[in-house]
């Protein structure tokens, strides 16, 4: 499928990342040495992620000023600790659970996936997610960007315009010379209203069995299964 774009833009939470899984891993390394032998670690990562769209609307709207997601992801941890009776939680761990979303495992089909098309593209994370996150989580998982943008490098949160256009910007590339990669149609509705290709690439089971996006809910440019597919689909 020739698609006449020079670089993929790549949402990570959900799209390249299983959050959901490895916080629940982590949620029990941290926890169940202090005795939370029977808590629903599932349900602790999806308490903690249903919080962030209401933080980052919070920067957003305007209310507060910009900060990092580190810090809403913290203020967003220690409401939902009270909730799993773990308010007595210490800071060190605390912090450590904190960065818990450093430590992501990416979906199997990424690594290879991302390999075949920087062959062809320039490649760069457009997360919410800051800089440090990004660049842990690409020392992880092997993810090979040409550089690390989004929402700490247009001090602002998705879908606000400036973040897909500060990173076509960064590149010196027009928006239709750029493709947003991403599981949520609403991420790629947001980057198709400013000139940008999209791609979708199916999570069926992102918050948990059948409960993601299997496919777009509104037109796109490409719809694929997986990362190696989409590599296929732009014939690298």
């Amino acid at each position: 499928m020739a698609v006449a774009v020079k670089a993929l833009f790549f949402d990570v939470f959900g799209t390249l990342v299983d959050w959901r899984g490895s916080i629940a891993r982590e949620a029990k390394a941290v926890l169940e040495p202090h005795g939370f032998v029977s808590l629903d670690w599932l349900g602790f990562a999806d308490a903690w992620r249903g919080e962030y769209q209401g933080a980052m609307e919070e920067v957003r709207s305007g209310r507060i000023g910009f900060c990092k997601l580190d810090v809403l992801h913290r203020r967003n941890l220690d409401r939902v600790l009270p909730r799993f009776g773990a308010d007595k939680l210490g800071e060190a761990d605390r912090v450590n659970l904190n960065l818990a979303w450093h430590r992501l495992d990416a979906w199997p089909d990424v690594p290879p996936g991302l390999k075949r098309l920087k062959a062809r593209y320039r490649l760069a994370p457009l997360s919410n997610g800051n800089i440090s996150l990004q660049v842990d989580l690409a020392r992880r998982n092997g993810l090979p960007w040409d550089a690390i943008l989004g929402a700490e490098f247009a001090g602002d949160y998705k879908p606000k315009p400036r973040v897909y256009l500060a990173a076509a910007a960064a590149f010196d590339l027009a928006p239709s010379d750029c493709m947003m990669v991403a599981a949520h149609t609403s991420d790629l509705k947001a980057a198709a209203a400013l000139g940008l290709r999209t791609a979708h690439i199916a999570r069926p089971d992102e918050r948990g069995p059948g409960k993601g996006e299997a496919a777009p809910g509104a037109p796109v440019d490409i719809a694929a299964g997986s990362l190696e597919d989409l590599a296929a689909k732009l014939g690298t």
